[in-house]
């Protein structure tokens, strides 16, 4: 199976990992993924650094008329079974590309919880929406599509291997009954960075000034004090898993998530997570088993759930015990069956049955 790949991101984030991990498991199974990205994107470079061909195409915008005329100057050369794109911009490319070319089925594939607008870019020219998490899906569905042409296929992440994980304390000169605890994403509004003040004032003494907190993402590296935290902005870090394994405690404030794919690779590393409950994260975190869920926008019990984490060591250890049972659930294996079994139905009779996959 030939199946084209758009993805518009300049960055490396949780849906480029994804088309990343899509795009080797097919090929692990014999297919010949192509994916169009923007140029010089990591995502180019991870795929050509593993042998899987990738096209650039910069896009400026929704309807770039210019990259829809470029993928379908690649879509002429280059003879898919099927267009597959993972983000806004790359579903209208891929509309505007596939005009007068019913014969190529589109898959979309939605990784928000916000409800979409618009007839044309969600009309029937989509085959499947591919939704990351059944909060994903209701969304889609409160948008007026026919529940029918959504299918959840969860996110996957690797099984994590760490050599070595990283000491926190020691790189950071930090006293040793420390509690670390990490941010791991883009640090962005809706990530839920500008709270960790109010967090901050909420938390009792002396669970505060055991506090000291790393942040994974973003662009600077230094030492620094964050929100009255004294802190660690690691910036980008590519051995990931290393880096949060040497972390005690995740921080999830996020106040909309699609599924959270951070958080499932913190409990595979036995980091109990404190997230509050919004989109998908009470999909991905059994509360009070392989983490500590909150009311969506609850400071007051997000800071009370750092600090019984902070005070109690026993809970922070069975927590972070049942988390690889509860990550093995996400795996790049089963997303990619997933996204097949998608593909299948979409390519399938019309008269054959399809199913729903999860």
């Amino acid at each position: 199976m030939r199946v084209l790949h758009l993805d518009s991101s300049r960055e490396w984030r949780g849906g480029q990992r994804q088309v990343y991990l899509l795009a080797r498991g097919q090929r692990e199974l014999g297919h010949e993924p192509l994916v169009i990205a923007a140029p010089d994107a990591p995502l180019v470079r991870r795929l050509r650094s593993t042998g899987i061909a990738a096209a650039e195409v910069r896009v400026r915008g929704d309807w770039d008329l210019a990259a829809a005329s470029r993928v379908r100057a690649v879509l002429r050369t280059w003879n898919a079974d099927l267009v597959h794109a993972h983000d806004a911009h790359s579903h209208a490319i891929a509309l505007a590309a596939l005009i007068g070319r019913r014969s190529y089925p589109l898959i979309v594939s939605r990784r928000v919880v916000f409800v979409p607008h618009g007839r044309l870019k969600y009309g029937h020219r989509v085959s499947r929406f591919i939704a990351v998490s059944g909060a994903v899906r209701d969304a889609l569905m409160a948008g007026g599509i026919d529940g029918s042409r959504i299918e959840v296929v969860y996110d996957g992440v690797p099984r994590p291997v760490v050599v070595r994980r990283r000491d926190w304390r020691a790189e950071c000169r930090w006293p040793s009954d420390s509690v670390v605890c990490g941010i791991v994403g883009a640090m962005s509004a809706e990530k839920g960075i500008a709270m960790l003040s109010d967090v901050r004032d909420r938390l009792p003494e002396p669970s505060r000034s055991r506090v000291r907190l790393v942040l994974l993402g973003g662009q600077s590296k230094s030492a620094q004090c964050v929100c009255g935290f004294t802190a660690f902005c690691a910036g980008f870090v590519d051995e990931i898993h290393e880096a949060m394994a040497g972390l005690d405690i995740l921080l999830h404030p996020s106040s909309a998530e699609g599924l959270g794919t951070a958080v499932i690779d913190a409990i595979a590393l036995g980091v109990p997570p404190v997230a509050f409950r919004v989109g998908g994260l009470p999909e991905a975190i059994e509360d009070q088993r392989s983490g500590l869920l909150v009311p969506a926008g609850d400071v007051a019990a997000f800071a009370a759930s750092i600090d019984r984490l902070i005070r109690d060591e026993d809970l922070r250890r069975r927590l972070a015990a049942a988390g690889p049972e509860r990550a093995a659930e996400f795996s790049v294996e089963r997303m990619v069956r997933g996204t097949q079994s998608v593909y299948d139905a979409v390519l399938a009779p019309a008269s054959a049955p399809t199913r729903r996959v999860i």
